[in-house]
């Protein structure tokens, strides 16, 4: 086989190496999406590069059409983008409730924030004063 005949797959490898990056390398919510987005469009790709088969027809039944290509991956992928779709839609909802939660998309602020709000609750529940009994009880020890 000849390898650059294979074109399509190797869009694929492209598309899911390019969209994992995405989601890996950046920080902002709306970048990963988009990085989510393409590796979605990849996996639809190859779904749809296997189901194809050279010189077949739909499964109609005549005499003059021997070889049929299966539909299955087609119809599959349909759900998929809507699922996709769906998908998107909510994930982007999500971050518009982050960004009024947080008031920034950057994983790293609200990660920061999010530990800030944590030592703010310990200390509230505990208190500084639970802390000065506890030295008070070590140091009778």
């Amino acid at each position: 086989m000849n390898i650059l005949g294979l074109y399509n797959y190797w869009i694929v490898v492209v598309l899911m190496l390019i969209g994992f990056y995405i989601v890996i390398a950046h920080e902002n919510l709306i970048k990963k999406l988009v990085g989510l987005s393409i590796f979605q469009t990849s996996v639809f790709f190859f779904y749809i590069s296997m189901g194809k088969i050279t010189g077949a027809t739909a499964p109609i039944l005549d005499e003059k059409y021997e070889l049929y290509s299966n539909p299955l991956p087609h119809v599959l992928i349909l759900t998929a983008i809507v699922v996709g779709i769906a998908t998107t839609a909510l994930g982007l909802a999500l971050v518009v409730r982050i960004q009024e939660a947080y008031g920034s998309i950057e994983e790293r602020d609200i990660q920061e924030q999010d530990a800030h709000d944590q030592l703010e609750c310990q200390l509230e529940a505990y208190g500084p004063s639970s802390m000065e009994i506890s030295d008070e009880q070590e140091q009778d020890e």
